[in-house]
């Protein structure tokens, strides 16, 4: 019998940037089941940072308590930032990573941060390849246009008509 084991999804703690020219970002625009705008999107920066794992603090009574497990399980998780600029000004920032079961995904909940008004979004990513020094991610989310346009007030040009979005990130973090 062989045993296999899988590389872990996050790299070592620290910070960690992409390289100019390593990342790319597209913005794709759907009426339906056709695309009426697909654009790249200038990517003017991307950061990920690896909190280090805090050793468990042990409480006097010899036990963890409940509020100090939950904060020390949410600030242990990394946290991805994207910059955009271009048609769409904005940036995307995780607010909690959560690795899937078969421990090549991601999945981000995540604020698309446009003039200033937090929009939800879901982005699910795939580790391409995770080395002690680089993560290499690719992934997408998709947005309600209308809603996006009601909660931010970003607009595609009037001869663009558009029901959703979709919002395709690629990048190397070293």
């Amino acid at each position: 019998m062989t045993t296999v084991t899988l590389p872990t999804v996050s790299p070592p703690p620290g910070r960690y940037a992409v390289a100019p020219g390593r990342s790319f970002a597209e913005l794709t625009a759907y009426y339906g089941p056709l695309a009426t705008l697909r654009r790249r999107v200038t990517l003017t920066g991307a950061s990920l940072t690896v909190p280090e794992s805090e050793s468990e603090s042990v409480s006097e009574s010899g036990s963890l308590s409940e509020a100090e497990s939950i904060s020390d399980s949410e600030g242990a998780r990394p946290v991805f930032r994207f910059d955009l600029a271009g048609t769409m000004k904005a940036s995307l920032v995780s607010e909690h990573v959560e690795p899937l079961a078969d421990g090549r995904h991601l999945q981000l909940l995540a604020d698309l941060d446009v003039r200033g008004v937090a929009f939800p979004v879901l982005l699910r990513l795939r580790v391409v390849r995770c080395a002690e020094d680089r993560l290499l991610v690719v992934g997408s989310t998709r947005v309600s246009y209308r809603l996006l346009r009601r909660a931010t007030g970003f607009r595609l040009p009037w001869s663009r008509p558009a029901t959703r979005m979709r919002l395709l990130l690629a990048a190397e973090f070293a």
